[in-house]
């Protein structure tokens, strides 16, 4: 007869949310964020429903960035430099990757001016890992 041990793993140490519980969590995740999957489809289809914001340096811009973003610095995110866009555009923010809390100073920027915003998770590094390349145009 073999003991069973009573110790748990790291993994079951805690126990699994609920069900429903574990669901609400998981959406509340993907009210704030996305992956660069999901945004190169929405590109290629060549109709997304949100600015795409890189939030680096002209300088980081210059050197690539995702097609079809538009280069806002997250330090110039003020309410005159996106007057251009109607107040229910969803901008998503990116900056270099996980390294990085560029997006995340972005998007509370945008969120404080009562702006929609979604972070990119990944940024460029997450952008070239999946295999998409870059533009420096």
């Amino acid at each position: 007869m073999t003991s069973q041990s009573t110790t748990k793993s790291a993994v079951t140490e805690f126990p699994p949310a609920d069900p429903s519980q574990a669901k609400a969590h998981f959406d509340s995740l993907l009210a704030y964020e996305t992956d660069c999957w999901d945004v190169h489809h929405a590109l290629e289809t060549g109709e997304p429903d949100f600015v795409l914001l890189d939030v680096r340096s002209p300088e980081c811009f210059r050197k690539g960035h995702v097609p079809g973003a538009v280069n806002l610095p997250h330090g110039k995110l003020v309410e005159r430099n996106l007057q251009q866009y109607p107040p229910e555009t969803l901008f998503v923010v990116y900056c270099t990757g996980t390294h990085c809390n560029g997006a995340d100073k972005g998007a509370r920027r945008l969120a404080s001016l009562g702006r929609y915003v979604k972070k990119m998770i990944g940024g460029i590094e997450g952008w070239k890992e999946d295999g998409f390349s870059l533009t420096s145009e």
